[in-house]
């Protein structure tokens, strides 16, 4: 079995990611009726065999998967094993803590830029900057991530999945954060 990676590096992480997936709940229950999907909130996605495990893993703060079960032989998902399960999430999303230059690494076999566009491929990836109140999105087209243009609302639209990611200010979990 492999170890979950240490995560959440500001207190906001956890509050975001549950009111993403709060936000996005009733969409996905119309989607998958059966339940078939997965939510991943700063879990490890494993892309590749190394010791010690977690060297081959990446851990998005969020990340969507449609089509997977949320279990594993009964037992809550520690994990994600991209070599097991062959479908790759739909869109990961990544929380900055520093001054997102981690985000945006392009170094091959390590920076996490590289890794999703390379190895994990999610149709669609975000950089939320909350210092910045901002968020990029990128799409994967012809196996390169393009940079998407926000619409008249300033959301980006995941076609896919019949959602749009934004901003949105207000107040959630006993903090107000954009």
């Amino acid at each position: 079995m492999f170890a979950e990676r240490a995560g959440g590096k500001n207190f906001q992480e956890h509050p975001q990611s549950i009111l993403l997936t709060d936000s996005i709940k009733p969409i996905l229950q119309k989607r998958h009726p059966d339940g078939q999907y997965c939510i991943g909130q700063d879990s490890g996605i494993y892309w590749r065999i190394t010791d010690p495990p977690e060297k081959g893993a990446e851990a998005p703060d969020w990340f969507y998967v449609g089509n997977v079960p949320p279990t594993l032989d009964g037992q809550t998902r520690r994990s994600y094993v991209l070599w097991r399960e062959f479908i790759a999430p739909l869109i990961a999303l990544e929380f900055v803590s520093g001054d997102g230059s981690e985000e945006r690494d392009k170094t091959p076999w390590k920076g996490k830029f590289w890794i999703y566009k390379q190895v994990i491929r999610p149709p669609f990836y975000g950089i939320y900057e909350v210092n910045k109140a901002s968020v990029e999105v990128y799409e994967l087209i012809g196996g390169q991530y393009q940079l998407l243009t926000a619409n008249e609302r300033k959301h980006y639209p995941i076609h896919p999945l019949g959602v749009e990611l934004g901003i949105w200010q207000g107040q959630y979990y006993n903090m107000e954060l954009p």
